[in-house]
């Protein structure tokens, strides 16, 4: 599983990953903050990076567009917004089990919700 950090989640939950052996990189250790949703969805499918996110409204948006116009991705998780805040721990938690039950990574246009 490989991980690409949208913008929204602090790049300590990459960086805690890592420290756990899951390939992980965020929006903002990249130099790719100020994208549109679509460019982010898009550089992750283009590194093959399952793209996680706490905008649950757009990304399940561009979901299901993804699948209307046939344009694969790597996967999406979409975290609760309180992600934001000092749940930092939960998320990686949640993200790290994911990455067990998914070692290959998300088949095509999956979404999935923490």
């Amino acid at each position: 599983m490989r991980f690409y950090l949208d913008e929204d989640l602090a790049p300590i939950i990459a960086a805690a990953l890592r420290r756990r052996g899951v390939d992980a990189v965020s929006a903002h250790e990249l130099g790719q903050t100020g994208l549109s949703d679509a460019e982010q969805l898009g550089f992750a499918a283009g590194q093959k990076r399952c793209l996680v996110s706490a905008n649950a409204r757009d990304f399940r948006r561009l979901g299901r567009d993804a699948i209307e116009q046939r344009r694969p991705h790597a996967g999406i998780v979409l975290c609760p917004p309180r992600v934001h805040g000092l749940d930092v721990g939960a998320a990686v938690n949640a993200l790290l089990e994911i990455a067990r039950r998914y070692p290959s990574g998300l088949d095509e246009y999956d979404v999935l919700y923490l």
